[in-house]
């Protein structure tokens, strides 16, 4: 009996194939990228520069231990509370210089949201969540300052100002809005800072 030829499978079209597919997935994928948390960095130091004198009363200190206990001000504090905390301290207008402010107006608070100043001090033993979440609540007394100044001035809130600044399709006035945001960050400046 003869042998008979097996055919043969043309696979010049796989490669087209396989290169095809590989096209589109790295077109369809997305790749999401963690924004981290947003902080300005101080500018380099200069040997003739003095460091600005800090009364204690403007800085707000906020202690995470390594068990995740919170010390406020010297007294302990649970998380949930520490926003409210800070909108006071950030909001007392202590010396009268702030029109805005609604606060208590505490002379042994702070003197106004320019010179208010939060400290944030963390062990290392501080599990990352619960840093996360201190984070969180001390940007979001920020925001709820920011939001409520942006109502009062622009009837708009601050976040509202901020998408609509961000949308293309915004039919409004850009350069205005954006002298708007600045002038809300100037009221109320996010002024951190990380203790090590």
């Amino acid at each position: 009996m003869a042998k008979r030829a097996a055919p043969e499978v043309n696979a010049g079209s796989m490669a087209d194939i396989a290169f095809l597919l590989l096209i589109f997935f790295l077109v369809t994928t997305t790749i999401e990228t963690d924004a981290g948390i947003n902080r300005k960095l101080p500018p380099m130091e200069d040997e003739n520069v003095q460091p600005p004198t800090i009364k204690k009363k403007n800085i707000f200190e906020v202690l995470l231990n390594g068990k995740d206990q919170l010390l406020v001000e010297d007294e302990i504090m649970e998380i949930k509370d520490l926003r409210q905390a800070a909108i006071e301290f950030l909001d007392n207008g202590g010396d009268g210089s702030c029109s805005y402010c609604n606060g208590k107006k505490d002379s042994d608070s702070s003197d106004n949201p320019d010179k208010a100043i939060i400290s944030l001090k963390n062990e290392r033993e501080t599990t990352y969540k619960t840093y996360i979440a201190v984070q969180n609540e001390l940007v979001a007394a920020y925001n709820v300052l920011r939001d409520r100044r942006a109502k009062s001035q622009y009837g708009i809130s601050f976040a509202e100002m901020q998408a609509n600044y961000d949308d293309v399709n915004w039919p409004g006035n850009k350069t205005k809005l954006k002298e708007q945001i600045e002038q809300i960050k100037l009221d109320y400046p996010q002024k951190l800072s990380e203790v090590q």
